[in-house]
């Protein structure tokens, strides 16, 4: 894409030159110079017929020359085409995709093919009859091309075809040939699906030449026997070949049928049959065909559906004609052609087939079109169909994305009133939609539709009359739809805000754009969730309409801005820079204010953690920039032609220009000040990322790369006008050092930005040197045995090629080594060093192995000669020959050899055919015989190590990343290699190839190391793609071949035990079968699927061990993986039904082996039919969005199989009632599973899924509980919503009478299933319905089971479950009694332990305490029930139940905190931890933002308090009770601190709890303490420091200050979120700002504010110098030195700092300015004059030292 990208912009550059050249000119050019002109226009477009717009661009310069000399062009392009029809030779794939494009792209060579037309025929003809022999050539792309130049030439040239044809005396065999070769490509001779399509299309083209409509009808009734399976004769004017279908896939009627749509003329479509007139083609010939094909389940379901859209196209295109032929209308309703579309477009809208869901649309909108166009023309104005179809849409779930499209297409026909009405919930269900990912598209087009329809008719409305005005009708939109987008923007759902913003504002204001001021009318910046909701709006209005948000609020716009780009959270922030930045017009120059909100607003958000922040943030300063250098661009021009006299303006230009030019010098000098190690990786990556921004838009650089975003043709006027003055050097040598400095970074990322920065936009050589330099520092890293530096070198060696000098500086320093004469010889000389050097490396290796590890250790050089090979610029053919492609060849096959055989032990062993990989066992044996051998036979004392040793750790990295390395590098050179390979010249032969297949087979079998094969893998993919997609049939065969031997390996019964399985094997045969092209049949993918379904169905022998590996287990270990494959794509899903019965009748298998594979097989498999699931904001929906209707559409086969399953299982339940014989069906749970994930709710109009609900009504009853809570789940997916009374009705009446005998299992799993039919009916909010009532009744009558009659707590706890459903339809008495007895059983004591005791307790609290009275009775009696029932409420506060109800909230507090002394004594750490928790969530539950959220309850008593606290901080000082529950313990003495009044106690307590914080708040602490730290600072912290009498306690505050800086640096952003929480409550509380809630601040704003604090209230204490000092380095420089100069790693991986987001440089910065404050306040205090004195005594000896160092660095 990148070279179109050039060749095209030079052809437009030549072109418009050629254009301005005068026509006269031309006329006097002497002819021996345009014919020159001529032939080099012509050979241009011989050499870019693969790139049709540079075609047709030439073609245009052509045509203009053609004006100058029409003959001399026509000449020209006969003489080239001549040299392709008169060869002798037949013709080859250039010949053939030359003449494509003079056909298509040549208006001179479609002139020329009208004169020479036969001799391309003839051609033609000789050629099918060869490509048709052979496999590879039919099924590749000559025979493609071949039948698209007889599509060309029947189309373009189709007046000199006919006669052919059509007439007698002038037909041949020519055109007869070409005919039957084309029939024969259909039916299936050829397997290329995309070749078989376009014959088809050929053939219909060939009918649409037929002079006379009766000849050309005939002729496609006659092309319709297509359908037939025996053999049939084709017709086509004079012309007739005899047909044999060869295959049965559906191709051939796709072909043709696709082929009439789209080429026939109408009156051919609307032809009758010779025998029967009354039938119609397109009616009656071609729609039985199209709706079979749609009704199949082939591989080819995408274009089944194209058809049906393209068929109904054509229908409404000749509907007038069709009323004309038939006198009746087309889709009466009820008639079976409007059922026969209505069901095909139902049952297919949630294909999981790509594409197919689009077609389903199109087509659902064409047959309402259709249909509309059929009631208006018969005068019908009922137009029934849209209001069933209405009815039908609305039953339909809210998670079905069908649903949504379906609305859009039949609003138009009902307008937005009548479906809003008859839908009341559409605005509730848009909510749902935009909170969950997949249907926010769907939700927010239905948004879209249904508004623009508002629109409409409020216009048409008033059309008598003025246009309405905008704000009028903006307040009619708002009245429908402002709380619903109010709710959506403000919503803490992320998603729903997220995508209410980014789909629904946009159209909102498209179609409304007055609807700015109701929205923002509704907004207060201070109340959660609208400072987003603002900042959306406003960016959304700027960006849309174009208007300044500046004058739509007045002054306050600009402070809400600022609010929001202080904002602690992301999105807020995000928003709010949107609204800086955007603009439809890049031309509109930011204004003053912006510019300087910008250079504020850069510097605090460059060390985000978000990567879509980072990004974001890039987009919209790159949108700012812009607009700069638009604006700027605009002003420079209109400098140019400005008028004199005009000085106002001129000042106002060079006032923008001067701020403008000011602002990118300053982005662009930024960066750099964050690249220097130290910073933190989210800081060093935005700052790459801000100067990639500045590089890209405001240099001359040209990207090729890039389709969009270039920079304007008149860019250089404005760079030259920045350097004039002094600004703008963005390349200078300082710049450069500072990236290249940044190819040596730990992280990846890192490393890649600034190296395509430095050859992007840097010049194009380094200095001699600079490489110098950098030349011996890749070779010292190549040799580093850690990976990370190794890739760093190989890195820099590629960045060192692309900037070297002509004769790179390495071929001056190896004069051994001789240049090639190819076209590239510093490329070709760096190839061979590195050559060199991985030989050296090998040889190394095979000498002495743990040598190597350390100093050359393989992987690294591998990598260096794929980044020079595969990521130069240049092709391939330019840097290599054959002789060093074998070279490589070589070297990798004896390296890999050498590594295999190291982690065999036994290289000889390695080196035989035997597919039996070492285990991890012998691999860690081999490899520590190695080292025993390399230390002298030493192997420690005896002691066996759980660790790895270094030097074993070595040399497993060296062997496992240099295998991964080989296969990588092997398979991307490969592909190259062919890629760019030309039929004269290929630097790989077969048998290169096959050695190459040999290296791959040997790491994929011969290692189990996932890393080795994982990576391998990807080469190997490659390497097949590369080989399957070749013309040459022997290459092909090579994948095709490793497949074979692969398949033998899994089939072949081994000796090898099953810790020694090949990780690879499955891999293998994964990669060749992904490796095909997707538009072919895959043949080796069903050649490989049957023969694994027969190994894996073969019965085990009768004497099998299963300590050995079984061909059968290993054969569904390969199943599953070619189930998970992701390059399979839906391939695979063909298969399904086979896969998932093998699987499930697997499970039960009495090998372990096989039934744990056939378990993951199982799962594997159902999430690849069923698609990933569906992902909300809250956890999601349990089930996929297909339905049991989809599912079964699609696995027809799986629908008896499963039934009959479920159905055996029933039978058992079925025995005697006393039989107590437990029925195991293996296959039972996983088929309950699958049937529960498919997506509830959908009506079954056809009844065909009601099969299953017996047997599943009939499971209740099962023994085993989980089968009995699955079978409750499958029943509701399975049940369609119509039916959900009745079975509720036939459950409930089931239930049985206390007298009556039941068996338990049974009335557990009736309960079960009532509970979740309930939950799925009564989803939405409505009155009762009489069977509804019938329902209660029956519940209410049974109400024993919930009482100690019924003596089986889990049957009880269910009951209690229905009940709590039914709750709110439930009367009074029938919910007291149930209370009373719940009360009743809670407060008796147990005598024994009864199964689902605690379950049923778990029930009865969340029963009781949903009623206020029980509630509080229960929370009363908390002391006097039993501990486990005490642990039970406790974990219901947790859960969060307890904080709904303000009142009850009081009394569990008052509960919990008057027994807290007794559960911080007792013996039970977890119920220690959950009263905590529970306290902790009544105490401070709600928002911590607003200003009154600590409850203002009665504290503790005097004497409790003080000993609670004692021992929570005691818990807290010895570190008694694990993290989470030490974190729970810190934040409830927090809370009880924050309420003691003022007692002598209360500063020794504070004084502990400092000292807590201080040890916890290390970053070696866990996470959870270091927050809770955070969480205590907010609770306890902000009431004591905010107030004003801090004379006592400075000692205190500097402590918590400091704490506070400390957690503002934490390494986890939720510690620092919520330490800028504390800094932000704690500004909020001293500003007295109590009638708001609190601004949460940006921790990058908190930092200065907590220092400001810091210095205005502790200046002059003892320790506030120290809080200062501790933040800066150390400044002892000769460390720092002696640390670069290190050159060898002491070990093979890095130690990661505790806290690696630290950066004490960024600190530094922020710390200095206060430092000098306190120096200038020398005088002041004598206390600070003493501090800074000592400090400066015990420093000076350092800095003198350093600045010592200093000028030893630079002298002078």
């Amino acid at each position: 894409s990148t070279v179109k990208r050039c060749k095209e912009r030079c052809l437009e550059e030549a072109f418009q030159l050629l254009r301005h050249i005068p026509e006269a000119q031309l006329h006097v050019l002497e002819e021996s110079h345009l014919l020159l002109l001529v032939r080099l226009f012509i050979s241009m477009q011989l050499q870019m017929v693969n790139i049709s717009t540079a075609c047709r661009k030439v073609d245009q310069m052509l045509q203009h020359l053609a004006k100058v000399d029409h003959s001399l062009v026509f000449r020209e392009t006969h003489r080239c085409l001549h040299a392709i029809v008169q060869s002798d030779q037949i013709l080859s794939f250039e010949d053939l995709q030359r003449a494509c494009m003079f056909l298509e792209d040549s208006t001179v060579g479609r002139e020329v093919w009208r004169e020479s037309y036969l001799s391309l025929l003839m051609k033609v003809s000789e050629l099918f009859p060869v490509v048709l022999k052979q496999e590879s050539l039919r099924d590749g792309p000559l025979c493609y091309i071949a039948v698209k130049v007889c599509l060309q030439i029947f189309q373009l040239l189709s007046s000199e075809v006919a006669p052919l044809v059509w007439d007698k005396e002038h037909g041949g065999p020519t055109v007869q040939t070409i005919l039957q070769a084309l029939m024969d490509i259909i039916l299936g001779q050829c397997y290329n699906r995309d070749t078989r399509l376009l014959a088809g299309t050929a053939v219909a083209m060939l009918i649409n030449t037929a002079p006379e409509s009766r000849a050309g009808e005939a002729a496609a009734w006659s092309l319709l026997q297509v359908s037939h399976l025996e053999p049939w004769l084709l017709t086509v004017g004079a012309l007739q070949v005899q047909c044999n279908p060869t295959r049965k896939d559906g191709v051939d009627r796709l072909a043709v049928s696709r082929g009439l749509l789209t080429c026939c003329r109408p009156h051919i479509m609307l032809s009758s049959h010779v025998d029967a007139t009354e039938m119609c083609l397109l009616l009656k010939g071609l729609f039985p065909l199209v709706y079979a094909l749609c009704e199949e389940k082939l591989d080819c379901h995408y274009f089944a559906f194209e058809v049906l859209t393209l068929w109904l196209k054509k229908v409404k295109e000749c509907l007038a004609d069709i009323w004309k032929m038939t006198g009746v209308r087309l889709l009466p309703d009820n008639s079976n052609l409007q059922q026969e579309l209505i069901h095909i477009i139902w049952t297919n809208a949630e294909s999981p087939v790509e594409g197919v869901s689009d077609f389903v649309r199109s087509a659902f909108c064409l047959l309402l079109d259709i249909y509309e166009m059929d009631c208006e023309q018969f005068c019908d104005t009922k137009k029934t169909l849209f209001f069933t179809l209405l009815q039908r849409i609305i039953k339909l779930p809210w998670e079905a994305k069908a649903k949504y499209y379906r609305l859009c297409a039949l609003l138009p026909y009902l307008g937005s009133d009548m479906v809003l009405d008859q839908y009341a919930e559409i605005p509730n269900h848009l909510l749902k939609c935009l909170s969950t990912n997949h249907l926010s598209p769907c939700g927010s087009e239905l948004y879209k539709c249904l508004i623009q329809q508002q629109r409409r008719e409020l216009c048409d409305g008033s059309q008598k009359s003025a246009s309405p005005p905008e704000l009028d009708l903006a307040n009619q939109w708002a009245r429908r739809w402002r709380p619903v987008l109010h709710e959506a923007l403000t919503s803490d759902v992320t998603l729903l805000q997220n995508n209410s913003s980014t789909h629904l504002l946009p159209c909102t204001f498209h179609v409304f754009p007055s609807a700015v001021d109701p929205l923002l009318a509704s907004l207060d910046p201070f109340a959660p969730g609208h400072l987003h909701a603002w900042a959306c709006i406003m960016s959304s209005y700027r960006a849309v309409t174009g208007g300044s948000p500046w004058a739509l609020q007045g002054s306050s716009t600009l402070e809400t801005l600022q609010l929001a780009l202080g904002s602690a959270d992301d999105k807020v922030r995000l928003a709010a820079l949107n609204l800086l930045c955007c603009s439809p017009k890049t031309k509109d120059t930011p204004i003053t204010e912006e510019m300087s909100i910008m250079r504020m607003f850069i510097p605090q958000n460059l060390n985000c953690e978000s990567s879509p922040f980072r990004q974001h943030f890039q987009a919209g300063v790159k949108k700012f920039l812009v607009r700069i250098r638009d604006g700027c661009l605009a002003h420079v021009r209109g400098q140019k032609g400005k008028k004199k006299g005009d000085a106002t303006h001129s000042e106002r230009a060079q006032d923008i220009l001067e701020q403008g030019i000011g602002f990118v010098e300053w982005l662009g000098q930024l960066p750099y000040s964050y690249l220097a190690p130290g910073h933190s990786y989210q800081r060093k990556k935005t700052a790459l990322l801000l100067l990639s921004a500045v590089l890209e838009t405001c240099t001359d650089t040209w990207s090729p790369d890039k389709k969009k975003g270039q920079p304007p043709a008149n860019m250089r006027s404005l760079i030259n006008c920045a350097r004039q003055r002094g600004q703008w050097d963005f390349v200078c040598r300082t710049k450069q050092l500072v990236l290249i400095s940044c190819l040596e970074d730990s992280t990846n990322e890192i490393r890649e930005l600034s190296a395509g920065l430095l050859l992007r936009f840097f010049p194009p050589s380094f200095s001699d040197d600079l490489a110098a330099v950098l030349l011996t520092r890749t070779k010292q890293l190549l040799c580093s045995p850690r990976v990370q530096e190794a890739q760093m070198g190989a890195l820099m060696i590629k960045v060192l090629l692309q900037k070297s000098q002509d004769q790179p500086e390495d071929c001056r320093l190896n004069s051994n080594i001789t240049v090639s004469s190819g076209s590239k010889p510093k490329a070709s000389c760096m190839i061979k060093f590195l050559l060199k050097e991985l030989e050296e490396h090998y040889l190394t290796a095979k000498a002495d192995m743990m040598l190597a590890a350390r100093t050359k250790p393989i992987h690294g050089v591998v990598s260096a000669l794929q980044r020079c090979l595969l990521e130069a610029p240049s092709s391939v053919y330019d840097t290599l020959d054959h002789s060093l492609t074998t070279l490589v060849l070589g070297l990798l096959e004896n390296i890999s050899l050498l590594l295999l055989g190291i982690l065999y032990g036994d290289r000889d062993a390695c080196a035989t055919e035997k597919d039996a990989p070492p285990s991890f066992c012998d691999m860690g044996n081999a490899i520590s015989s190695l080292i025993a051998q390399a230390s002298g036979g030493d192997q420690g004392d005896g002691e066996e190590c759980v660790l790895l040793s270094e030097e074993h750790s070595l040399v497993l990295t060296c062997c496992w990343v240099s295998l991964k390395e080989i296969g990588v590098f092997l398979g991307s050179l490969v592909e190259k290699i062919l890629t760019e390979s030309k039929p004269s010249k290929c630097l790989l032969k077969k048998g290169d190839l096959m050695k190459a297949s040999k290296i791959f087979k040997n790491i994929l079998l011969k290692c189990r190391h996932w890393g080795a094969v994982e990576g391998c893998c990807i080469g190997f993919t490659k390497f097949c793609a590369s080989l399957l997609s070749s013309n040459d049939p022997d290459l092909r065969d090579i994948p095709a071949h490793m497949l074979k031997q692969g398949l033998q390996v899994v089939q072949s019964p081994r000796s090898t035990s099953v810790t020694r399985r090949a990780a690879g094997l499955p891999m293998l045969i994964l990669c060749v079968v992904s490796a095909g092209e997707a538009s072919k049949a895959r043949p080796l993918l069903a050649h490989s699927m049957q023969t694994l379904l027969e190994t894996a169905k073969t019965p085990l022998p009768e004497n099998w061990d299963q300590t050995l590996d079984l061909p059968q287990v290993c054969a569904v270990h390969t199943l599953q993986a070619l189930v998970r494959g992701s390059g399979l794509g839906v391939a695979v899903l063909q298969f399904a039904p086979a896969v998932a019965m093998l699987s499930l009748t697997l499970l039960s298998s009495p090998c372990w082996a096989m039934r744990n594979a056939a378990l993951q097989l199982y799962s594997s498999l159902c999430s690849r039919m069923l698609g990933q699931r569906p992902s909300s904001e809250e956890g999601g929906p349990t089930q996929h969005g297909m339905s049991p209707l989809a599912f079964f559409f699609h696995y027809p086969a799986l629908q008896p199989f499963l039934l009959g399953e479920l159905r055996v299982a029933a039978q058992d339940l079925q025995g005697p009632s006393n039989e107590a014989k437990l029925h195991l069906q293996p296959s039972l749970y996983p088929v309950l599973t699958l049937l529960a994930q498919l997506q509830p709710g959908v009506q079954d109009s056809t009844e065909t899924l009601s099969d299953f609900l017996p047997p599943l009504l009939q499971l209740s009853a099962s023994p085993i509980y989980s089968v009995r809570v699955m079978a409750s789940k499958a029943l509701v997916a399975m049940t369609p919503p119509s039916e959900y009374m009745n079975i509720l009705i036939k459950l409930t009446a089931q239930l049985p009478s206390p007298q009556e005998r039941c068996c338990h299992n049974g009335l557990h799993g009736q309960l079960l299933q009532i509970k979740a039919i309930l939950e799925r009916a009564l989803c939405t909010d409505s009155a009762p319905s009489a069977d509804l009532c019938e329902v209660l009744s029956r519940v209410g009558a049974s109400l024993w089971l919930g009482t100690e009659a019924q003596r089986c707590p889990l049957v009880r706890a269910a009951y209690v479950r229905v009940a709590h459903s039914l709750r709110r339809f439930c009367c009074e008495t029938y919910l007291s009694k149930l209370s009373d007895a719940l009360m009743h059983d809670l407060q008796t004591p147990q005598q024994e332990l009864q199964v689902g005791l605690s379950s049923l307790h778990q029930q009865a609290i969340h029963f009781l305490c949903a009623d206020l009275k029980w509630a509080c009775q229960i929370w009363d009696n908390f002391s006097a029930v039993s501990p486990d029932l005490r642990l039970s409420l406790v974990t219901w506060v947790v859960d969060g139940q307890g904080s709904q109800q303000t009142s009850l909230k009081q009394v569990i507090q008052r509960v919990l905190q008057s027994n807290l002394r007794e559960a911080l004594l007792s013996h039970s750490v977890e119920y220690r931890r959950a009263y905590l928790a529970a306290l902790v969530a009544v105490m401070a539950g709600g928002d911590s933002t607003l200003p009154q959220h600590l409850p203002q309850s009665a504290p503790l008593e005097d004497p409790v308090l003080p000993e609670c606290l004692d021992l929570l901080l005691g818990d807290l000082e010895d570190q008694r009770g694990g993290p989470e529950f030490l974190s729970q313990a810190l934040y409830a003495a927090s809370l009880l601190l924050s309420q003691w009044s003022d007692s002598s106690l209360k500063i020794s307590m504070f004084q502990r709890w400092c000292s807590v914080l201080v040890c916890q708040r290390s970053p070696d602490a866990p996470e959870v303490l270091r927050m809770a730290c955070a969480e205590a600072l907010c609770v306890a912290g902000v009431p004591l420091l905010s107030l004003r009498e801090h004379s006592t306690l400075p000692a205190i505050m500097i402590r918590l200050i400091n704490t506070g800086l400390h957690l503002l640096q934490d390494q986890s952003q939720q510690v620092r979120m919520k330490a800028a929480c504390f800094t932000s409550m704690l500004h909020h509380a001293r500003r007295g700002k109590s009638q708001r809630s609190v601004y949460l601040m940006q921790v990058n704003q908190a930092l200065p504010l907590l220092l400001d604090l810091l210095l205005e209230e502790c200046w002059d204490t003892p320790g506030t110098l120290e809080v200062l000092l501790c933040n800066l380095p150390p400044p002892d420089l000769r460390s720092v030195l002696r640390e670069a100069f290190e050159t060898g790693c002491s070990s093979l991986y890095e130690q990661d700092e505790a806290n690696v987001f630290a950066e004490l440089s960024v600190m530094s910065a922020h710390v200095l300015p206060y430092l000098l404050q306190m120096a200038g306040k020398y005088s002041e205090s004598s206390a600070l004059a003493q501090s800074l004195s000592a400090w400066a005594e015990a420093s000076a000896a350092q800095v003198l030292d350093s600045l010592a160092v200093c000028k030893e660095l630079q002298p002078g």
